[in-house]
C-alpha cells in the first residue's frame, strides 16, 4: 500500500521513543480535507481500529484507515530536512497536483 523511507522509519523510531504519548501505539498516517491544495496528510501516533489497514515497512508498522487508503496507495513517505525546515513529506503517485511542501494534494 505505502512505503516508508529508512530514514523516515527511523525518524518514526526516534519520535516514538521520544514522545510519552507514544508509548504502546503505532504510527497512524491519514488524509483530511484542508490544506492548500485540497487535502493534507496528517501523522500521529494511535491505537489500531476495526477497518484499519496495517502496513509494515522499514521496520516500523503504519495504521491507514479505509477512507485514506484509497489516497495513499502506492505513496512514499520520507523524512526531509532542508532550509524550510524538517518534516514528513509524501510522494503520492494519486495525487493530480500538489504544493511545494508535499504536505497537501488535490485529486480528480
Amino acid at each position: 500500500m505505502l512505503t516508508m523511507t529508512e530514514k523516515a522509519a527511523d525518524k518514526v523510531r526516534f519520535y516514538a521513543g521520544e514522545m510519552p504519548e507514544a508509548k504502546g501505539k503505532e504510527l497512524r498516517i491519514f488524509v483530511q480535507g484542508g490544506g492548500c491544495s485540497g487535502f493534507q496528510y496528517g501523522f500521529t501516533f494511535d491505537d489500531q481500529q476495526e477497518g484499519d489497514t496495517v502496513v509494515e515497512s522499514g521496520g516500523v508498522k503504519v495504521l491507514v484507515d479505509p477512507m485514506s487508503a484509497q489516497y495513499l496507495t502506492g505513496a512514499t513517505v520520507d523524512f526531509v530536512e532542508d532550509l524550510r525546515g524538517a518534516g514528513f513529506v509524501v510522494e503520492n503517485p494519486n495525487a493530480v497536483r500538489s504544493c511545494g511542501c508535499g504536505h497537501s494534494f488535490s485529486v480528480d
